[in-house]
């Protein structure tokens, strides 16, 4: 793997009124992507291991990769521009004369997550998106804490 990405992990996530803030990181610094919410109660459930009555949109992927004998490899939040985060999601398939084939599908970033949680599949996030985006480390702890005050709450 490149020395250009870090691994991350999901920390958690936490709905907004207007869908799901998804916190990804690692020791060093940990950033927060802005998703629907469809995607985000996916994260949530995949998180959560919650068993669901119906196939949902994702699974409905996954078996779909099964079927064809493929899985996801990896996903790598690789751009950030204009306030989006760009994912790739790194497929492997493997046919029926054991010729292995590695695919990369540009995604939204979000659903290169939930893909990723659901398979147990790394997540990795480019040095340079990571550099360029704030770190949230201590937004984070409040929210784990349930001390989601801001500073400015505290001090009134």
């Amino acid at each position: 793997m490149s020395s250009s990405v870090v691994e991350v992990q999901v920390k958690g996530t936490l709905p907004t009124s207007g869908g799901c803030g998804v916190f990804i990181g690692n020791d060093e610094k940990i950033i927060i992507i802005y998703v629907d919410q469809m995607v985000g109660n996916a994260i949530m459930m995949f998180l959560k291991d919650l068993p669901k009555e119906r196939p949902q949109t994702h699974d409905l992927f996954e078996h779909v990769l099964e079927s064809l004998g493929a899985k996801v490899e990896r996903v790598i939040v690789n751009d950030y521009k204009d306030g989006v985060y760009y994912g790739r999601l790194i497929i492997s398939a493997e046919n029926e004369i054991e010729e292995k084939k590695i695919i990369e599908i540009d995604a939204r970033s979000s659903d290169c997550i939930a893909l990723a949680i659901q398979s147990k599949s790394p997540i990795y996030v480019a040095k340079s998106v990571m550099e360029v985006s704030e770190d949230v480390s201590d937004i984070f702890r409040k929210v784990e804490s349930g001390n989601i005050l801001s500073q400015e709450d505290e001090d009134q």
